[in-house]
């Protein structure tokens, strides 16, 4: 199977997973606090559903998703905020309609952007592959709000194998976006998956590492956890810092959680 195809598989099972969660909620429960700040149950779904139909513009429709950046930098630190406010007026049963309805749109999209193609975004333009695992990221992180703020457990599975992945490929990107200087060397990444297969990258060698559980790593990289509530050991400076400000998703840097603080939402969400 194609990367591509894997990555759309998980994306749809990540989604059906969260769907399951809310399907027969009351739609009393979607007024319902998440651990971010401001957010209930409404404004999650409605978040993924708005941004699930922006990236399907983003694949089919050039054009129009320009007008949409251009809508969104008049409001560059307040539009994602601004769209999830609007979405969870609506009423749980639109809310849940619209993102099944789109959910479909974007992976039948995703298959179908020709190798070697890049999609504009709101950070830098990105394969096909990028943004199915940049919208699985998504998927599982508010995920992750929703079933705490409803407590429900969910199972963990490898899909956050690309989540991983993607946290391991914004390490210059998180010290970047807080104005320090990268670090010229690789570090030694080394997570145990959910099903207890071992997930490696960059060298033996390196000086800075970190070792854990990949679903602490993804915790962290998400930043729905402080690196002082995760099982993950850090040794060398570099990968010291760099978990103190880890982010895989885009924008400016996410606010950041005390120990013991819980998620919080972070600007791209």
């Amino acid at each position: 199977m194609a990367l591509i195809d894997e990555l759309i598989a998980d994306l749809h099972a990540e989604s059906a997973s969260l769907d399951a969660i809310v399907a027969d909620l009351p739609a009393r429960d979607w007024a319902t606090p998440t651990p971010a700040a401001g957010w209930t149950v409404a404004h999650q779904i409605g978040h993924l559903c708005w941004t699930d139909m922006v990236a399907t513009i983003a694949v089919t429709d050039p054009d129009a998703f320009g007008s949409v950046l251009t809508d969104a930098w008049s409001n560059p630190l307040g539009f994602v905020d601004a769209e999830a406010e609007a979405m969870a007026r609506c009423r749980p049963a639109e809310i849940l309609r619209e993102w099944r309805r789109w959910r479909p749109g974007l992976t039948d999209a995703l298959a179908a952007v020709p190798a070697g193609a890049v999609i504009a975004w709101f950070g830098p333009p990105m394969s096909a592959a990028s943004m199915a695992t940049a919208r699985l990221m998504e998927t599982w992180a508010h995920g992750l709000d929703v079933a705490e703020a409803l407590g429900v457990r969910r199972e963990p599975t490898d899909r956050i194998k690309s989540i991983a992945h993607l946290g391991v490929r914004t390490r210059d990107f998180a010290y970047l976006v807080n104005e320090l200087e990268p670090p010229a060397g690789p570090f030694r990444i080394e997570l145990t998956a959910p099903s207890g297969e071992l997930w490696t990258w960059g060298p033996v060698d390196a000086s800075n590492t970190v070792r854990g559980s990949a679903i602490d790593f993804c915790l962290l990289v998400t930043q729905r956890r402080a690196f002082g509530d995760l099982a993950l050991a850090v040794s060398g400076a570099d990968a010291r810092t760099w978990v103190s400000i880890a982010q895989c998703f885009a924008g400016p840097p996410g606010r950041g959680r005390g120990v013991g603080d819980g998620p919080v939402r972070g600007e791209e969400r």
